[in-house]
């Protein structure tokens, strides 16, 4: 029996040493198998990371030992002419250091975020319920709150948070745009706004000159050792920020306040839509103010609610001009020797052309009158008997020598070229209509380019509002006067120049007159199409008045439209403007009076 047992006893731990060495084989196949598929594995992820993602973790070790900044450049800036300041310019857009306020959510503790609420939009002016949802965010390292905030917002800010100790709002310092003169220079300037994550200028000289003037950022990039300092010996390298263009204007802070102002008045006082005014040096094309009623403040442009406002009208507007058109047709057939000022024809006070009757704007027939008369009382019937002397081909070669059609070229965003596309057509009654100033489009800009021929002995100057570019090296780039053409002769210039004096003197423009001086000018009211382009609007005109001072020694073509007034004509609503200002420059400018009464 012992013995038996025993024998089993053998077989049993033969059969167990059995097992054991065939499970010891299959552990070693097991982790020979492990060892396989983590082999696979660690062979696999060095590939994704030393061939696939390569280029990532090369940055991420540059990162690691490598210190790289961009280095912003200073946006340039923009002056206006000051006889009384030091300098003799004054600063119209400028840059300032404001501060970006942001909140760490996850610092604020949940019993502080109301009262973090509560003393954050007190002290920035925000409402408490959006600065709250805002902290709300339990795992949000990072929450704006607001940018633009001053330096004295900022003080009572920090008080504020140091007396009551409240965690998680912080702030940084970022670069704005300031302009210094608001409202008065912003059809000018434009502003320098937020697109596509960017600062960016936008409208007027900061839209135009935005790449010039934003300047060209640099870099530093230094290596550093294990223990984060400078390696005197890495691969270092600085690029240094090129600073923006600065640009000096030939805008005269002075005339351009005053201008404005008294736009803005006259806008108002007559309830009118809006209204333009442009000052020119007619010698030299340099302007000398421009400015538009309403006008908004760029320093605010977001509180604008109609972004029309940033246009600027005095250079995008194209409108029908009207009865100020008048000096062009009897300039060009003088020019061309078929008409004089004595020239007479018979007015009946209306004219058919191709089964279209025109008639005079006051619907009178005033008889034999002379071309003189024609433009003091402003007879329709007689611009279209001069465009007629010419015929129409040189009708349309006049109205484009004298620059419309086109774009002057002046350096402001927005500028349109205005449509002759009808004159073109070379048929008489559109060489008709156009004759006193209608189916055909300008802009305000170039009819003073126009008018500065009859100020200018003929020579019609290109306008310009940049004297001259400053770069950051100090280099200077100055605009010369540039003549646009010279579309009549000086003789028939001084001819019409003495023809508008006639005008002022006459009985549709006395709000125009100045003692002392010879003021040339002439009145426009103009009819607004309607809506479906059908006909005009017999309630709603656009008025003009155009013209310089002094004749003997013209210092200044000035140019008033009023959009829509609540005024029956040009000559109680942009002539008495015109006065005005003409007062102030004679006085500002010291011209010398030329007449003796």
């Amino acid at each position: 029996m012992t013995k038996r047992r025993i024998s089993h006893s053998r077989k049993t731990r033969s059969a167990t040493a059995g097992l054991i060495v065939f499970a010891g084989m299959d552990r070693v196949k097991l982790l020979m198998i492990g060892f396989g598929a983590m082999s696979l594995l660690i062979i696999t992820r060095l590939f994704v990371v030393q061939v696939m993602e390569h280029g990532f973790y090369e940055q991420w070790a540059n990162d690691q030992h490598t210190l790289a900044k961009q280095l912003l450049p200073e946006r340039g800036e923009i002056y206006a002419q000051d006889q009384f300041s030091d300098s003799g310019l004054a600063v119209i857009a400028t840059n300032q250091t404001v501060y970006h306020v942001f909140a760490n959510p996850k610092q604020i503790p949940i019993v502080d975020k109301q009262k973090t609420a509560d003393a954050v939009a007190d002290v920035l002016g925000l409402d408490s319920a959006m600065v709250l949802e805002r902290l709300s965010k339990e795992n949000d390292v990072y929450e704006p709150l607001k940018h633009g905030v001053s330096e004295q917002e900022l003080n009572a800010l920090e008080k504020i948070i140091h007396e009551q100790q409240l965690p998680g709002i912080d702030w940084t310092p970022e670069d704005a745009r300031l302009y210094p003169e608001g409202k008065a220079t912003s059809a000018i300037t434009g502003f320098v706004g937020m697109a596509d994550d960017h600062r960016k200028g936008q409208y007027g000289l900061e839209g135009y000159f935005d790449t010039q003037m934003a300047g060209t950022p640099g870099s530093i990039r230094k290596e550093l050792d294990a223990f984060g300092r400078f390696i005197a010996i890495g691969d270092n390298s600085i690029v240094e920020a090129q600073d923006g263009d600065s640009l000096i204007l030939t805008i005269d802070k002075n005339i351009q306040y005053t201008a404005c102002w008294m736009l803005s008045d006259t806008v108002e006082s007559l309830k009118a839509e809006q209204g333009s005014v442009i000052v020119m040096n007619p010698k030299t094309g340099a302007i000398l103010a421009m400015c538009n009623a309403p006008e908004y403040d760029p320093n605010h442009y977001s509180d604008v609610d109609d972004i029309q406002l940033y246009m600027n009208d005095a250079v995008s507007d194209q409108y029908e001009p009207g009865s100020v058109l008048k000096p062009i047709a009897v300039a060009a057939a003088i020019n061309e020797g078929k008409i004089t000022p004595y020239t007479t024809y018979e007015d009946t006070g209306e004219v058919k052309i191709e089964g279209y009757s025109i008639n005079n704007s006051d619907f009178k027939a005033h008889g034999v009158v002379d071309m003189t008369t024609v433009l003091e009382l402003s007879l329709n019937t007689g611009a279209v008997y001069a465009v007629q002397q010419i015929g129409n081909e040189r009708w349309n070669n006049y109205i484009q020598q004298f620059g419309f059609g086109k774009k002057t070229g002046i350096t402001l965003n927005g500028e349109n070229a205005g449509n002759i596309s009808s004159v073109a057509k070379l048929q008489d009654i559109y060489s008709a209509t156009s004759s006193y100033g209608q189916g055909m489009t300008i802009t305000p800009l170039q009819l003073v380019q126009a008018y500065s021929a009859f100020a200018n002995d003929g020579v019609m100057m290109k306008p310009y509002i940049v004297d001259r570019v400053v770069k950051s090296n100090g280099y200077q780039e100055v605009t010369q006067p540039e003549p646009a053409g010279q579309p009549i002769s000086p003789e028939t210039a001084r001819t019409v120049g003495a023809m508008l004096v006639r005008v002022v003197d006459g009985p549709h423009a006395k709000p125009a007159r100045l003692d002392g001086y010879f003021v040339a000018g002439k009145t426009g009211t103009a009819q607004v199409p309607k809506e479906n382009g059908v006909g005009y609007d017999e309630h709603l005109h656009k008025d003009t008045f155009i013209g310089f001072v002094s004749v003997s020694d013209p210092q200044a073509v000035i140019l008033v439209k009023i959009d829509k007034p609540q005024s029956p004509w040009a000559e109680t609503s942009a002539a008495p403007l015109f006065g005005k200002l003409s007062q102030y420059l004679v006085n500002y400018l010291k011209i010398q009076p030329d007449r003796s009464e």
